[in-house]
C-alpha cells in the first residue's frame, strides 16, 4: 500500500511572499514531496502551507523547512493577530493512507530530536508525540506566545523544551507533534465588533459548552469581525452543523454570516457531507459524482506518467535506485496477477494454498517495493544534504556524512532482498502457476532480476565512501549473493517456461 503522510506546518509570516515561498520552495527540494497549498493571511502574519509525501521524504522536508523558516523569521519583531511561539510555529505530522499514528508518533520525535540538535531550535511534543500529558494541547505550550516563553525558557522548568537548547533565540521555539486531520475554517460578521466574535467563540466551543472537536477565537480582520474555527473531526462534528450554529449565535446579535474562509485544504468528502445535507440528497452515493469516477479511471495512468517525468527530468532524482524499486514492484505485480489467475482454479486445486500463499506475499513485497521508489530519492537527497550542511563542525559533519550513506546503501540493499524474493515466488508460479499466464510470471522473474543487479550498483557505489569498510565489505559479498542467486532463477525459469509453453 502506498504510504501518504500530509504535514501542515504553520510559519509565522503571512506579508512577505520571500518568505513563505522560500520555505516553500525548501520543502518543494525534497524529492517525493508534493506541496499541495500554501495560504497567507497578513493580518494573522501567519502562512499555512499543505504537503504530502512518505515517511523518509516528510522527515527531510520537515527539517529543511525549520531550517528556512529560522533563517528568514525574526520573533523578536514579528506582529500578528494569531498566537505563536515560534518561526516555524507549530509543525503536525498527520496520517493519511498506508501509515499509522505510532508510526508518525516516531517520524515526529525523530524530527523533534534533528532539528534541537542541528539547528538548535528548541522543539516540544504535542498531540499523540506529547511527552507528558500537559503538553499535549498546543494552547498549554504556547501559553504567553513568544514572548513569556522568551523570558521563561531559561530559568523555568516547565519550560524545558523536549529537544534542543532551553535558550531564547529569535526564531523562537517549535512546537511538533501528531494529530488527525483540522479543517481551518473561518467565518466572517457583518460587524466591526470583535468582542461579539469572541463572544460566540466561547459559545460553540467544545471548552464552552459547544460542539465536541471545535475550537474557536473571535479576531477583527480587514475592519470585520471574524470567528476563527478548528474543527478536528469533521465526521463527527460536520461543517454544516458549525456553520448554523454560528448562524444561529450571530442572529441572537441580529447580525448575519457574510462569508466563509477556508485555511489550507479539506478532505472532499467534508464537502460532498454539507452538500448533501443542505441539498437533502440523503441517498445519494459517491459512485453518483462524476469527477471521482473519472479519477478512479485515470488515477494509474497520471501516477505512472508523473514518476517518469520526474525520471526524465534532469534532477538527480528519482534516479536508477528509484527505478530499481519500480522494476522490483512490477515483478511483484505480475507475480501477484499469476497468482490471482491460478488460486480458485479446479485446474490447479492441488497448488491452491501456496499459490494463495505467494498471491498475499507478493502484494506484501510489492507495497514494499513501492515505498522503496520515494525512499530512494529521500535517502539520496537527505545524503546530499549532510554533504551541503555548512552549520555543523567537522567531526559532526564527517558523522551525519557517514549515517546518511549508510541510509543511502542500506535502501537499494533491501530492494536487493525483496526483489530476489519475488524472483523465487515468480519461478514457482513459472512451474506450477497457470499455464496460459507462463510467460508473465518469467516476466517477473527477468524484471527482479534487473531490480537485484540495477540496486546493487546503488549498493556498491555508497560503499565506495563508506568509512565503515567492514560494513561496506558485507555489502559487497551479500550484493554479489543476490545477484548469482538471481541470475541462476533467470536461467532455469526461461527453460521452464519454454518447457511449459511449448516455445
Amino acid at each position: 500500500m502506498q504510504q501518504i503522510v500530509e504535514c501542515v506546518p504553520n510559519f509565522s509570516d503571512g506579508r512577505n511572499p520571500a518568505v513563505y515561498n522560500g520555505i516553500a520552495d525548501a520543502i518543494r527540494s525534497v524529492t517525493g514531496i508534493h506541496v499541495l497549498n500554501v495560504s497567507a493571511d497578513a493580518d494573522h502574519n501567519r502562512s499555512v502551507i499543505t504537503f504530502v509525501g512518505n515517511a523518509a521524504a516528510v522527515e527531510e522536508a520537515a527539517f529543511r523547512a525549520v531550517g528556512r523558516a529560522a533563517e528568514l523569521i525574526n520573533l523578536d519583531t514579528h506582529q500578528g493577530e494569531h498566537p505563536r511561539i515560534g518561526a516555524t510555529d507549530v509543525f503536525p505530522f498527520i496520517p493519511v493512507k498506508g501509515i499509522t499514528i505510532e508510526e508518525c508518533v516516531a517520524i515526529a520525535r525523530r524530527v523533534g530530536q534533528r532539528v534541537g540538535e542541528e539547528l538548535g531550535v528548541a522543539v516540544y511534543l504535542y498531540g499523540s508525540a506529547a511527552s507528558s500529558p500537559e503538553r499535549t494541547r498546543l494552547p498549554d505550550i504556547r501559553k504567553g506566545q513568544y514572548e513569556l516563553w522568551k523570558s521563561e525558557v531559561a530559568s523555568n522548568p516547565a519550560r524545558k523544551p523536549d529537544f534542543g537548547p532551553a535558550e531564547p533565540k529569535p526564531w523562537g521555539a517549535t512546537v511538533i507533534g501528531v494529530r488527525p486531520f483540522l479543517i481551518a475554517y473561518n467565518l466572517y460578521l457583518n460587524s466591526d465588533d470583535v468582542e461579539i466574535a469572541d463572544q460566540i467563540s466561547k459559545n460553540i466551543r467544545f471548552t464552552g459548552g459547544g460542539l465536541r472537536y471545535l475550537q474557536a477565537k473571535g479576531f477583527l480582520v480587514e475592519g470585520q469581525a471574524q470567528v476563527s474555527m478548528n474543527l478536528t473531526n469533521f465526521s463527527k462534528t460536520p461543517i454544516y452543523r458549525m456553520q448554523e450554529l454560528v448562524r444561529q449565535e450571530a442572529a441572537r446579535y441580529g447580525l448575519t454570516i457574510t462569508k466563509a474562509e477556508l485555511v489550507g485544504l479539506m478532505p472532499q468528502q467534508a464537502l460532498i457531507d454539507t452538500a448533501i445535507w443542505y441539498l437533502q440528497l440523503h441517498d445519494m452515493g459517491n459512485d453518483q459524482i462524476l469527477e471521482q469516477l473519472i479519477n478512479q479511471v485515470s488515477k494509474e495512468e497520471v501516477t505512472v506518467n508523473a514518476f517518469l517525468d520526474s525520471v526524465a527530468d534532469k534532477s538527480p532524482t528519482p534516479g536508477g535506485g528509484s527505478g530499481a524499486a519500480l522494476a522490483g514492484a512490477l515483478a511483484a505485480a505480475l507475480t501477484q496477477m499469476v497468482a490471482g489467475l491460478t488460486a480458485g482454479r479446479k485446474k490447479y486445486i492441488d497448488f491452491d494454498a501456496e499459490s494463495r500463499e505467494i498471491l498475499a506475499r507478493a502484494a506484501e513485497l510489492r507495497a514494499q517495493l513501492t515505498e522503496a521508489i520515494a525512499e530512494d530519492a529521500a535517502a539520496f537527497d537527505s545524503l546530499m544534504a549532510a554533504y551541503r550542511n555548512k552549520d555543523l563542525d567537522e567531526a559532526a559533519k564527517s558523522q551525519a556524512v557517514e549515517m546518511a550513506t549508510i541510509h543511502a546503501g542500506e535502501v537499494p540493499l533491501n530492494v536487493a532482498r525483496l526483489s530476489h524474493q519475488i524472483a523465487q515466488l515468480g519461478q514457482t508460479m513459472v512451474q506450477h502457476g497457470n499455464a496460459n499466464a507462463v510467460t508473465d510470471a518469467a516476466a517477473a522473474v527477468i524484471m527482479a532480476h534487473a531490480a537485484v543487479q540495477t540496486a546493487a550498483l546503488n549498493v556498491k557505489i555508497n560503499a565506495v565512501e563508506l568509512k565503515d569498510r567492514d560494513l561496506a565489505a558485507s555489502w559487497h559479498e551479500e550484493a554479489a549473493a543476490l545477484e548469482a542467486k538471481t541470475f541462476g532463477l533467470v536461467a532455469a525459469t526461461k527453460a521452464a517456461a519454454a518447457e511449459r509453453g511449448n516455445f
